[in-house]
């Protein structure tokens, strides 16, 4: 069973993850180039990937229930480094990309959105390295 919710762990990691992390880092530089066509298809794979995301810590709690690691720091550090990367994407990278849509922002605001969309791709990739390095881990990986 590990091994099946793992798998499907990983895979919504990589197939709703990722696509947020690249077009949010996209959607800066079609507002600078006045594509709003492009910049509203960007915010709406983000939007809707964020909802899909929801499954990674869904299944990740899963793998770690079965691992018998849900007390282990290492994964505490990530489930504390998802939640402060979902709560970047909720509260600071969507709602801004809406308002540059809407045209309530100005250019002179793309900087900040371009950096927190920065952050929540380090998080992710921070997370990532925890799970693959897993400190203390007896995989030797």
């Amino acid at each position: 069973m590990s091994k099946f919710l793992l798998s499907v762990h990983v895979l919504a990691a990589v197939l709703a993850v990722g696509p947020v992390a690249v077009a949010a880092s996209m959607f800066p530089a079609a507002v600078r180039k006045g594509d709003v066509k492009v910049a509203t298809m960007l915010h709406r794979i983000c939007r809707v990937y964020a909802y899909a995301a929801i499954a990674v810590p869904v299944f990740g709690f899963g793998v770690a229930g079965t691992m018998h690691v849900m007390g282990d720091p290492w994964l505490l550090t990530s489930i504390g480094l998802t939640a402060v990367a979902a709560a970047v994407l909720a509260l600071l990278v969507l709602p801004r990309q809406k308002r540059f849509l809407a045209a309530e922002s100005t250019s002179d605001k793309l900087g900040r959105l371009a950096m927190v969309t920065g952050v929540f791709n380090l998080l992710w990739a921070a997370v990532t390295v925890l799970m693959i390095v897993r400190p203390g881990s007896s995989t030797g990986a």
